[in-house]
Formats: C-alpha cells, structure tokens, sequence
C-alpha cells in the first residue's frame, strides 16, 4: 500500500481556503488568482491548462492536486427533450444523481449533497435506499460543472440551482455550505444566491443555523402533514422534530433574515390531499410570510400512493387561498424517465440498504 498523500481536489476548496493552500506552496497572489480564474471562469478541465503559470508551479499543482471530476454513469433523456437526468460516478464508485430541467428562458439543476439519504421519507426513491455517505463541497460543486459544460455546449446557461436531488443539504450542512460559498463566488461562476434554493425535511438546528449565519439561499421546508402523526408517517425525522419546533424555527428564519420560505407539500390521492389537510396547512402557516409549492406525487416503485387528480390540486389550492396562503402547483418534469430523486439510481442499480445516524 502507498503512504503517498492523496491529491487534493480543488474543488473541494473555497477561494479563501484555496487562496491559503497556493500560499503555502509558494505561489504568489497573480498566480493564485490565475488558478481560481482556470478553474470556474475558464473552466478547465486538467490542470496543465491553467494558463499562464510557470512550469516549476504547473509541476506542484500536478504532484499535489487534482480535479474531481465526476464521470457519467448512466443518462436518460424526457421525451420532449427538455429533461436531463444524470446517473453520476464518484471516485470511490457510489453514484448519485443530477438532473438538468430546461424551462423557457432559462436552465435548472438539481444536485445532490449525500449519496442516498437518512431521512426515509416514505414516497422517496432515495430515502427509501438509505445512506452511503456526505458529499464533499467538490462533488456537489462538481455536479454543477458537469452540466454548465453541457448547457455551454448549447450556447446556454445554467440560472437555477435546487440543492434537493439525493440527501438532505442541512444534515450535510458544512460541505453544502463551502460548496455554495464557492458556487456564489464572484470570482468564479458568480450564481446568484437568490437563485439557489435550499430544500429540507426539516431539520430544526440547521434551519437556526441557516438563519444565525445569514446564509443568502432561499429555504424551502418539506412539510408534507399538517399534523405531527400525518406527517411523521410520511416523513420520519417528523418524529426527530415535532411540528411546534420546525414551526418555532421557520419562523425564527422568517423573522431574522426577513424574507419568505416556502413550504413543499407533495400531493398523495387520499392521504394529504383532502379539504380538511388543506385547512389544517392553512392554519398551520397563518400570519407567517410563507408561499406552498404543491407537487403531486411522482409515484416510486417502493410506494403505494399515487398522485393528485387536478381537480383535487385545485381544490386544495382554493381552500388555502381562503387562509390567505399563496400556492403554485410547480410543474413535473420528466414522468417518463423517473426524474424522482433516487428513481434512477434505483432502476439501474440494486444496493442494499445501510443508514447513518442523524446528526443532531
């Protein structure tokens, strides 16, 4: 077995983090910058084309670093071509998915930050397949180069990033932190933070957090049930957080960073879809600034319930209209290749389950 000391992937690295490590190998501030601008503005693709370093600095970048990319493993495209989603292989073999939505006048992405998931949601194709491991910020930042080459090669660019593919961002909450610092960086891609959405199951000290630290993405909650045993049974870290604290703790982060947060609500036939479940959300979120994405359900093999007829969609929107809630029914993108989080991974690869405990 070698004792050499594994390469460090830059990706992994913030620019001031980055800025520090160059330092120490004994690069100067131009040729630092000339790193950082390789790597996210001329997105290079290997390290001997950072232009304009001297080749003694070429050489330490390629004896002790390395850039992380992330290899397709599998891909499917919707039938009307404006969904891509992606099966990608880490470097260690596990495989997590990103998907590329086209919409008009502009490109979405939805990434992941855990390989699987601990949090078991019951209609999730990942929850459902447990948890590997974290994402390091270099594999989330990577899924976002991956397909910012793939939209170049159209001519277009990515505007949206939705951190809510496989895992859940707030249980990996560091990683997904330094991998949205270097994604925001004006330096580099410069994504705007109002465009990038944070979404989780609710967990409450990340939520605090979130809102301690002043971080600049917008927060969407997966509610789900308006009750603590409608919706436990759906989503079991309900059972970690009571409603009464997650509600405590949005509306902290509504007070402290002064912006809205919305709330996702998939919709189940018969289970969370009925009058009385929309009044229930209803009154659950009055007086908060708060906005309800309803999402009828993508069916996965490994649940029962189905999706929304429309009409009941509508109805459930019209009785939050009368709690003065706002509502959009956000639009399903590829049904007809299992876009789900975790769908994909599940149809091509059949793992056994492991889980991890949920941190605190």
């Amino acid at each position: 077995m070698s004792d050499a000391p594994a390469l460090l992937n830059l990706y992994d690295l913030p620019r001031p983090v980055l800025d520090a490590r160059l330092g120490d190998w004994g690069f100067s501030p131009q040729y630092r910058e000339r790193v950082w601008t390789g790597l996210y503005r001329d997105g290079v693709t290997a390290l001997g084309d950072v232009a304009g370093l001297r080749p003694d600095l070429q050489a330490v970048l390629q004896e002790r670093a390395h850039l992380g990319h992330l290899a397709t493993h599998h891909e499917s495209f919707s039938s009307d071509g404006l969904t891509h989603k992606l099966l990608l292989r880490l470097h260690d073999g596990q495989t997590i998915e990103t998907v590329l939505m086209r919409f008009k006048g502009r490109a979405t992405v939805c990434v992941s930050t855990q390989a699987g998931c601990a949090m078991g949601c019951v209609f999730c194709a990942t929850g459902q397949m447990g948890l590997s491991r974290h994402l390091t910020p270099g594999e989330v930042v990577g899924q976002v180069l991956h397909v910012t080459r793939l939209l170049r090669e159209r001519g277009e660019a990515l505007r949206n990033i939705v951190l809510m593919g496989m895992g859940e961002p707030l249980h990996n909450y560091e990683h997904t932190m330094a991998a949205v610092d270097i994604l925001v960086d004006p330096k580099g891609l410069a994504l705007a933070p109002r465009f990038i959405t944070l979404s989780t199951v609710g967990v409450v000290p990340g939520i605090i957090r979130l809102a301690d630290e002043a971080r600049p993405v917008q927060l969407a909650v997966s509610l789900h049930g308006a009750t603590d045993a409608e919706r436990a049974a759906l989503v079991p870290a309900g059972r970690r957080w009571p409603l009464n604290e997650l509600m405590d703790a949005c509306r902290y982060y509504v007070a402290k960073r002064k912006r809205r947060i919305f709330f996702e609500w998939t919709l189940i036939a018969g289970r969370n879809d009925t009058a009385e479940h929309a009044h229930h959300l209803g009154a659950l979120l009055h007086g908060m600034d708060a906005h309800v994405n309803v999402i009828p359900l993508n069916p996965t093999v490994g649940y029962d319930g189905g999706p929304s007829v429309p009409d009941a969609v509508r109805a459930f929107q019209d009785v939050l209209t009368s709690h003065g809630v706002p509502s959009t029914v956000r639009q399903r993108r590829g049904i007809d290749i299992d876009a789900g989080c975790g769908q994909l991974k599940a149809a091509v690869e059949r793992k056994p389950r492991r889980t991890l405990p949920v941190a605190s």
